[in-house]
Order: structure tokens, then C-alpha cells, then sequence
């Protein structure tokens, strides 16, 4: 092992360099990918002089933040890993309602420092996501179908160019490169050691409704949600869930709606109780106080850590019965384990020029396969991934949080943004230092399907 200013470069072969590639990756698939070198950076100056090694050496820089990304992007053949898990700082400024957060930090850590004062982020919903990869790839956490996104939180942020030059990006100094942090996701040409963001009020009321109803009224259910959610404030957010649901031993469709609510009286919720079918729910929860301690205890128990996971999804505007009809399959032959399909109602919250995030439509359709044995892989990679192919006429991009377009011809951006990213990659990142977005060579299916060859 080498030292950095405070950092450890750890090169392979040395004794400690396979758990450090192993932890770089939350899932407990790991990628079958190995970095010449792994650098666990302490602080900012640690990442200035990484990024100079690695060009002075001609490597190519993959990037970890929280490690959440299910395909374990930054974990890359060849060059080095920059590992940023150790840079957690936090700080908030009540008088101008801005928090600075360094990309492991996670959002429990944000909102426990941002409650006191009254303010409050849309944060990831597992509290184990980092904030760096979250905030890149556009962020959709606890209520942004009302703050929207959470990369249009983003003031300005501190990076670490290709040279290794630390800039301090704003909309005035660097709008190309902020524009690019707002929702480029693994196409960021550059490393951010520090995010400055905007903070918004605080609710005064967290509410949570869940029904669990009969699988075989999932499409009724799911089209009256669909069709419900217009009808909802912005400060709910709404989903369904179909499959594993945990402590009623049976697979379900299940509704939930969070209220983020402002005000002291109203009763944001009530409308689910009139759904037409409410009499045939299984378990009910109907407008129960909550905290964001609750909420994140729930997200993380519907993708616990220790199983294996892949995660796809298309965001879509078809009507519902189009896309029910098309995604019967999908839904039809969910694994029997903890795995399920998400039918998240977010609405479509507004483009705006200063941000490269642009993939959003009403409805997220998810498949989410988690498992435990390794011989199981393939099964599960073909069923998460290829199941959308037969829906993918309907999709209008993906979401780069679950992104696998190693494994699917779908964008996270639109045309005209993607086009514009790779112009400013060509500015800030000439040499290509940063790894970017997975090819198919890196696909997770195609290293299932050679592990499961190998077995025979």
C-alpha cells in the first residue's frame, strides 16, 4: 500500500485489496471487475493528488461515493478506483437555508442536521445512499414530486477537474459544469468532493397510509392509482408495490401514500379510503403519524443489504391500461423471494435549461429482483432486465439510480442533452479520464450468464 497526502493507494495484489474492491459495491453481487489500483481518499486534497497520479499514469478513474449503484459503476477493469466513502462532512446554514455535503454523506445525516433549524431535503429513501451519486443522478427522494428532483437543489459545487485543478462551480463561474451536476449521473466529468444545496421548509406533519390488497386485484388497483393521482396534493407521494410484502407471508399488491404536509388541519390522505375495493384490503394503515426514522426503517427493509439485487425501470406517460397489458409478463413471473415491481406515481415535474436532467415521466415502473443464492443469477438478471425489452416501445428513458444501460439501449437524458453532455466532456474531460456510463462489454447479465456457463 502507498500513501497519498492522507489516503491509502491500495494496488492489486496487496493484501488488502480485495476488500476494498468488495466494499466499494453495497450490493452483495459484486461486479466481476478489478481496478489496477484503489485509492481510499481522507479529504479533498487527497482526491486533487489521486486525480494527478491517475494522469500522470494514463489510468482511467472510476468513481464510489455510497456505494449503492446496484451495477457497481464505479468498480471498473483496468485503472483506479476513487474511493470518496470516508468524505461524510455536513454542514448547514440556518440564515441562508444552504447545507454543504460531501458525496458519502448520507441523507439521515443531512436531515438530523437540517431538522433543528426547521428545514428539510428531498433525500434518498434507503438511508444508506450517499448523497454524491443521488444528487448526480438527478435524485428522486422523500417528496419530490413536490421540491422536485433533488439535483435542482443544487447551488454550486466543489470538483476536481481531469488536471487535477479544484474548481468551485456556480450557475455565474461554470454553468456548463453545473448544469451537468444537475443529473448526468455517471457522465459527470469530474470528481465532486463537495455539493452546495438549497434546504427547504421543514413539513409540520409526516403522514403514511399503506393497503395491502388481494393479487388478483392488482390491475384494478394499480389503474385506480394511476388514474388517483391527479386527484392527490403534491405533497403526497404515491406508489404501489407488487410482490413481497414483509410479515404477511403472501405475495400483494400494495398502495402507499406519504404526506408531506404543510399546514396543521387538512387531512391529505382521506381520498385513499374511498378507493372502490377498500373493504378487500388485507392490512390497513390509514393516515398514521410518522417520522422520517419510519420512513427510511420501511425503504430499507423493501431492499435489505445482504442479498444480491438488480434493479431496472422505465419511466413512461402511456395510459394504464396500455401499459398493464404490456407488462402483464413482467409482473406475472415475479421471483418468489423478496423481489417485487415498483409503480411509482411521481407526476412529471417540469425541464428546466440549467439542468441536464430530463428523463421523467407520470409513471416508474420498476422491477427490483433480490436473492441469495449466486447459481440464481442469471435467472434474476433475465428477469429484471428482459422483461422491460417488451415494453420498452412504451418507455421514455430510465432513471440513472437504477440504471443498467449496459444492459438496455435506454437513456437517462434527452437526445439534445445527452448531445450537449458529451460537447462538455469534451471541454472539462479531453483525455476521457472519467469513466462514464457502463458499455454493453460491462453488461451484468452477460457476466451471469459466463459465471453460469462456467458451472456446467
Amino acid at each position: 500500500m502507498h500513501q497519498l497526502p492522507q489516503g491509502t493507494l491500495i494496488r492489486r495484489g496487496d493484501a488488502a485489496y480485495e476488500r476494498a474492491r468488495l466494499d466499494a459495491v453495497w450490493n452483495e453481487r459484486k461486479p466481476d471487475r478489478h481496478p489496477d489500483v484503489i485509492v481510499l481518499a481522507r479529504n479533498e486534497p487527497d482526491v486533487v493528488a489521486a486525480v494527478r497520479l491517475a494522469r500522470a499514469k494514463a489510468w482511467p478513474i472510476g468513481i464510489r461515493s455510497g456505494g449503492h449503484s446496484w451495477v457497481g459503476n464505479g468498480v471498473r477493469d483496468g485503472g483506479m478506483l476513487l474511493d470518496l466513502s470516508r468524505l461524510t462532512e455536513v454542514t448547514v446554514d440556518p440564515a441562508t437555508r444552504t447545507a454543504t455535503v460531501q458525496p458519502a454523506a448520507t441523507g439521515p445525516a443531512l436531515l438530523e442536521a437540517a431538522a433543528p433549524h426547521g428545514l428539510f431535503f428531498p433525500t434518498g429513501h434507503a438511508p444508506t445512499v450517499g448523497l454524491g451519486g443521488f444528487l448526480l443522478g438527478g435524485g428522486y427522494g422523500w417528496d419530490s414530486r413536490h421540491l422536485g428532483p433533488a439535483c435542482l437543489s443544487i447551488r454550486a459545487v466543489d470538483v476536481v477537474l481531469a488536471d487535477g485543478t479544484p474548481v468551485h462551480a456556480t450557475d455565474a463561474n461554470h454553468p456548463a459544469l453545473l448544469w451537468a451536476a444537475r443529473g448526468s449521473g455517471p457522465g459527470f466529468p469530474g470528481v465532486v468532493t463537495r455539493f452546495h444545496l438549497a434546504l427547504h421548509p421543514a413539513p409540520r406533519r409526516l403522514l403514511r397510509t399503506l393497503h395491502s390488497y388481494p393479487l388478483d386485484l392488482r390491475d384494478e388497483v394499480l389503474a385506480w392509482t394511476h388514474d388517483t393521482l391527479e386527484l392527490l396534493p403534491e405533497e403526497v407521494e404515491f406508489s404501489a408495490k407488487v410482490g413481497f410484502v414483509e410479515g404477511l407471508g403472501r405475495p400483494t399488491v400494495s398502495v402507499t401514500a406519504t404526506a408531506f404536509a404543510q399546514d396543521d388541519d387538512s387531512d391529505p390522505l382521506a381520498l385513499l379510503e374511498t378507493a372502490p375495493f377498500r373493504d378487500e384490503a388485507l392490512c390497513v394503515v390509514a393516515g398514521a403519524g410518522t417520522s422520517m426514522a419510519e420512513l427510511y426503517g420501511h425503504a430499507d427493509r423493501m431492499t435489505p443489504a445482504g442479498l444480491r439485487w438488480a434493479l431496472d425501470g422505465i419511466w413512461t406517460d402511456e395510459p394504464a391500461d396500455k401499459v398493464l397489458a404490456a407488462s402483464r409478463p413482467l409482473f406475472d413471473s415475479i421471483p418468489d423471494t423478496t423481489s417485487h415491481v415498483l409503480w411509482m406515481l411521481w407526476g412529471g415535474f417540469p425541464e428546466r435549461p440549467d439542468a441536464c436532467w430530463s428523463s421523467q415521466a407520470k409513471l416508474y415502473l420498476s422491477p427490483n429482483a433480490g436473492w441469495t443464492d449466486p447459481a440464481e443469477d442469471l435467472r434474476h438478471e433475465r428477469w429484471a432486465h428482459g422483461e422491460l425489452a417488451a415494453i420498452q416501445h412504451l418507455s421514455k428513458g430510465l432513471q440513472f439510480s437504477d440504471n443498467n444501460v449496459a444492459d438496455r439501449f435506454d437513456e437517462g437524458l434527452s437526445p439534445a442533452n445527452a448531445s450537449r453532455l458529451e460537447e462538455i466532456r469534451a471541454v472539462y474531460d479531453p483525455e476521457g479520464r472519467f469513466r462514464t456510463y457502463m458499455t454493453p462489454a460491462e453488461s451484468t447479465t452477460a457476466y451471469a450468464a459466463a459465471a453460469s456457463a462456467r458451472t456446467r
